[in-house]
């Protein structure tokens, strides 16, 4: 059992929950924010990789800001194509496994049904393009890697639509959203376990983690309302009725191909996983 795992983009949504995690699985876990380590510094990454020498790094840390993105693509690509750049080299050298986490972003969203890990991207936008980069430079620069695409991300840490959705009910009883992007909503504990799962093994190679089935934001937005039991009427509209400066995909929905062939289990439907979510909130 490899027993020395660090996480970088540590204090983050996904870093915060696989830390807790990995700490409840019995492993040594190194949860490291941009305090902590500055990924955009080889020289840096590479001295607080050979201090600790973990066996796997889980490589979480992103620039997500999707809309900022589009006037900060320096920002964008620091970050997300030579930072991880950097944690690859760093990480090959110490001769520790990787795990990088990825984005249903990579795709245009122009296929029709669910998107498998052999389906070519061609990211719409900055964001999805710095994470694409950053996918070409793992392939580039480490030997044992898990490209982990995840989606529509919520979880007990950190912002995200589900704790928007509830907060809003608070102060409104009508509510207009998206209905015309499909993807799949995925909760970071069903995301965790799966790359702990992973890693575990020499399954290299790309998957698409996510919670199974899809739906659109506003099916999303009525299933959190109706586990909740909140009377909010929510009204669908168009992604040209609330227009972003970044292209979001129209249908972003997994296939958990690599899954399926590699002999894992597959992840829970996404209604279980949100019901389990809102529970705990409770």
């Amino acid at each position: 059992m490899s027993s020395k795992i660090l996480v970088t983009g540590g204090h983050g949504q996904l870093g915060t929950e696989l830390t807790l995690m990995l700490k409840d699985k019995g492993f040594e876990a190194y949860s490291l924010g941009h305090r902590e380590l500055d990924i955009t510094d080889l020289e840096h990454v590479r001295s607080v990789f050979r201090e600790i020498k973990p066996d796997v790094v889980c490589h979480t840390a992103a620039y997500t800001a999707v809309d900022k993105a589009e006037t900060d693509r320096d920002g964008a690509f620091l970050v997300n194509a030579y930072g991880t750049r950097n944690v690859a080299i760093a990480a090959e050298e110490i001769g520790a496994k990787l795990v990088y986490v990825s984005t249903d972003y990579v795709f245009n969203g122009e296929k029709e049904g669910a998107y498998s890990e052999f389906d070519f991207p061609s990211p719409l936008g900055v964001y999805g393009q710095s994470k694409y980069a950053g996918e070409q430079f793992v392939r580039d620069f480490h030997s044992k890697f898990f490209i982990a695409r995840t989606s529509w991300v919520y979880g007990q840490y950190g912002g995200n639509f589900v704790k928007t959705m509830l907060k809003l009910a608070e102060t409104h009883d009508q509510l207009k959203v998206v209905n015309d992007q499909r993807g799949c909503p995925t909760y970071t504990k069903d995301l965790a376990e799966k790359i702990i799962e992973l890693f575990q093994t020499d399954k290299y190679g790309v998957y698409h983690l996510s919670n199974s089935g899809s739906c659109t934001w506003y099916e999303f937005a009525k299933a959190i309302f109706e586990i909740k039991g909140l009377d909010v009427t929510v009204n669908p509209c168009t992604t040209e009725e609330f227009p972003r400066p970044a292209k979001r995909p129209k249908n972003s929905e997994f296939e958990h191909m690599a899954l399926r062939l590699n002999g894992f289990e597959d992840i829970r439907k996404w209604k279980k996983a949100l019901f389990n979510f809102i529970e705990k909130i409770k």
